[in-house]
């Protein structure tokens, strides 16, 4: 199957999965590898629970970053905002990809936004 033969809409819910999935799945690697790092560093080190438990050496990083009961807003405000964004720049690469497509083959016709 090639890429511009499959359809578009599996890279959404992969993006929303894996932070740089949906990317790869387009065929977008550096910029899925991007949006993975990313989001990953997101998540280890500018949550503010975990960037302010990351330098408490009594306790393993894991385990201050896991300790779920005390989580608030601006612990997941952070990551969440990468996801989104990610999330958006497939959207994005989906419709230009989609465009190039119908423009490419006029006279055929394409279903379920592929």
């Amino acid at each position: 199957m090639s890429p511009l033969s499959r359809p578009i809409w599996p890279a959404y819910p992969l993006s929303v999965f894996v932070a740089g999935l949906g990317h790869c799945y387009l065929g977008e690697w550096k910029r899925g590898a991007i949006w993975f790092v990313l989001y990953i560093l997101a998540l280890a080190f500018l949550s503010a629970r975990t960037l302010s438990g990351a330098f408490d050496l009594s306790e393993p990083f894991f385990v201050t970053a896991l300790q779920f009961e005390s989580v608030a807003y601006t612990d997941v405000a952070v990551p969440l905002a990468v996801l989104l964004v990610c999330l958006l720049d497939v959207y994005l690469i989906g419709l230009t990809k989609r465009s190039d497509s119908i423009a490419a083959s006029p006279n055929e016709t394409h279903s379920n936004g592929s």
